[in-house]
């Protein structure tokens, strides 16, 4: 596979986690450098320039890859499990937070893209809630499909990512900021065109999206958007 696909099929798959504007460049130079310096130890050969394949040569024990299999199998089982309850404790916490600034807040019964759905001064509010924990990488990363987001791209639309650290925080995105973002490639669109892939990392107290280079702390913790 051309070193392109195999950044796309891994980023589809959350095998990988990049802050950087040019993954498939990342990716080509560390898979050429596991090969020159590795060599026949190496689980990649070059097959033409700008293609890689799999060593042939290079085998682990069968027994060893069903116990890994089974690992994360359940894994993601647990992961999923830890997922819902994260999720809806995410959405709790957005609306206490809206009710604590007199706004009239309350939670879907149905998720169809809209978690929350807020009054105040005769004003309505769509918002959709996105919880993540901070992983091992430092970062926080959330999935948004793209059908809900292009249904409900409109001006009282409003996207609440919270980010539960050793302290939690709140980015708070009106949707033309994610559309905007889009554009500018600090989200990815991933898994065959159907979401957007959000990275997200506090650092020295500043909030950045995507990349280093797009600091976004104005948004953090800012309710005063919910205009």
């Amino acid at each position: 596979l051309h070193y392109e696909e195999l950044t796309k099929r891994a980023l589809e798959k959350n095998l990988i986690e990049t802050s950087g504007a040019t993954p498939e460049s990342t990716m080509n130079a560390q898979i050429a450098v596991d090969i020159k310096t590795k060599k026949e130890e190496s689980p990649f050969v070059r097959v033409k320039p700008g293609y890689f394949g799999l060593n042939p040569n290079f085998t682990e024990k069968e027994e060893k890859e069903e116990e890994k299999e089974e690992e994360v199998k359940e894994a993601e089982i647990q992961e999923n499990i830890s997922t819902q309850y994260v999720g809806k404790a995410g959405e709790h916490r957005v609306v206490s937070e809206l009710l604590f600034r007199g706004f009239n807040a309350s939670i879907m019964g149905v998720d169809e893209g809209i978690d929350i759905v807020a009054t105040k001064d005769r004003s309505l509010y769509n918002i959709q809630v996105k919880t993540s924990n901070e992983n091992k990488f430092n970062y926080y990363v959330f999935d948004l499909r793209i059908s809900s987001f292009e249904k409900y791209n409109r001006n009282n639309t409003f996207y609440v990512f919270v980010l539960k650290g050793d302290q939690v925080n709140f980015l708070i995105l009106p949707y033309f900021e994610i559309q905007k973002n889009v554009d500018q490639k600090n989200i990815l669109v991933v898994n065959k065109s159907t979401r957007y892939r959000i990275n997200i990392r506090i650092r020295d107290g500043k909030l950045y999206l995507g990349n280093k280079e797009n600091e976004m702390s104005y948004f953090m913790n800012n309710w005063e958007l919910v205009k």
